[in-house]
């Protein structure tokens, strides 16, 4: 494979895939403080869901990090900044958007993968990941609704 278009941008792929883990650490602490947080027993069902949904952050983030590694760089301890609101609409609200923020960052980590193998086989578990945060979203857009 002679075109540079076609092979992995190791450096370039190191760089976007830090970025995407630094917002991953932060979806595993809102999700877990908005879980932790959430009272009334109207938010007592979803609780157990956004539980599973900080489980499922902390196994990407190590995806992530294992990645990041495999191509000899250095996965990044910088967490974007978390937020939190009591207000329950409101802590959706900023799910929302900082889930949107990190999809969109995994998503600009498939550009410098490639057509190699390992390209491939990374490009696939993005898409999976980009996959799995957007049905969490879609989730959070439902149960904000009144």
């Amino acid at each position: 494979m002679a075109d540079s278009e076609e092979t992995l941008d190791r450096e370039d792929a190191i760089k976007k895939l830090n970025n995407a883990l630094r917002l991953q650490h932060r979806s595993i602490i809102e999700y877990t403080l908005v879980a932790a947080s959430m009272t009334g027993f109207q938010y007592v069902g979803i609780t157990p869901k956004l539980t599973d949904f900080a489980r499922a952050e902390v196994d990407d983030a190590r995806r992530l990090a294992e990645k990041i590694a495999s191509f000899e760089g250095e996965p990044t301890t910088v967490v974007a900044k978390p937020r939190w609101s009591s207000n329950p609409t409101e802590a959706f609200e900023f799910l929302i958007e900082d889930e949107t923020e990190t999809i969109e960052a995994l998503q600009a980590s498939i550009e410098p993968t490639g057509r190699e193998g390992r390209s491939e086989a990374l490009e696939h578990r993005l898409e999976h990941m980009i996959m799995r945060k957007q049905e969490q979203v879609d989730f959070l857009e439902r149960a904000k609704r009144t």
